[in-house]
């Protein structure tokens, strides 16, 4: 009942070197006295760099975009400006912008570890997983502490079957970023897909206890609890997971296969036609249709 990857992490520099997922809070970076020195930059350029990344913090994406552009324009050598803009365009959801222009800040400065890793990371969403690899490869082996390199790095592992390299880089993120519950809930994953439930499951409650909103590792340890036989944990699983994030349909799904398991008809008829209103919202008619395909078998059920 998975359905496939949710998040992919994105880095950023607003002001300081910070992580973000898939697109959680960014943070973008300006120039440090250090680096001015290193650099002969336009200083309109640099003006229109931290033009931009104030534009940033008050929510004016597509002004900061502008900022960022013109700063790139007017400081070709500016690989802040570039990375920056990068992170703009695809706050505005412009992915093959963004990758340019990451792509352009490694051109400037090829050891700009979090630009190979973020440039990995929209090739990634592109399903682009050969090249993604590469460059986040990269990314760890200029920073080799670079967590969100390491996930991402794991998440492209995963999705071309090599599971053992993928649990390798997804520890590597726990170590180097050890707040963040989704290296917890993608290593939980593989074992659940390998049969190996236990750990699955000990991974799954780390992920929440990061994160207590984790709507979808609440679904994972309900999935687990339900083909184990223990229904009423798993339905409280599944609730947790609807407390979290109401509009997932998931856990409604999830809810449903409990209450037909303990021959309570009506509430199943509920939750799974609640799931297929969700579904159809959000576009994912295939799962629209097993919700509708089993809320029917639940009323032939009942008859």
């Amino acid at each position: 009942m998975m359905m496939g990857f949710g998040n992919r992490w994105w880095v950023g520099f607003w002001c300081a070197t910070a992580i973000a997922t898939l697109f959680s809070s960014s943070v973008a970076r300006s120039l440090d006295p250090i680096e001015l020195a290193q650099v002969e930059v336009n200083s309109q350029a640099v003006e229109y760099l931290n033009q931009g990344l104030q534009l940033i913090q008050m929510g004016e994406v597509e002004r900061a975009i502008s900022a960022f552009q013109e700063s790139a324009r007017l400081g070709p050598n500016l690989a802040p400006a570039s990375y920056n803009l990068g992170l703009a365009l695809r706050q505005r959801g412009d992915l093959q912008g963004a990758a340019s222009a990451f792509h352009q800040a490694i051109q400037i400065d090829p050891n700009f570890a979090i630009a190979y890793a973020n440039l990995g990371a929209a090739l990634l969403e592109g399903r682009n997983l050969q090249q993604a690899q590469d460059y986040l490869q990269m990314s760890v082996q200029l920073d080799p502490k670079l967590g969100v390199g390491h996930y991402n790095l794991g998440l492209v592992q995963k999705l071309q079957g090599n599971r053992t390299a993928a649990i390798a880089s997804f520890k590597q993120a726990m170590v180097f970023s050890p707040t963040a519950p989704e290296p917890y809930y993608y290593s939980g994953l593989i074992y659940q897909e390998q049969g190996q439930l236990t750990p699955a499951m000990e991974r799954f409650r780390q992920a929440v206890d990061k994160n207590p909103e984790y709507a979808q590792a609440y679904y994972a340890i309900g999935s687990i609890l339900l083909q184990q036989g223990q229904l009423d944990e798993a339905l409280n699983a599944f609730r947790k997971a609807a407390e979290a994030n109401p509009n997932y349909g998931n856990a409604y799904y999830g809810a449903g296969l409990v209450f037909i398991e303990q021959q309570d008809y009506q509430e199943a008829q509920r939750v799974l036609a609640f799931a297929q209103k969700l579904y159809e919202t959000e576009g994912n008619q295939q799962w629209a249709m097993m919700a509708a395909q089993l809320l029917q078998r639940v009323r032939e059920l009942e008859q």
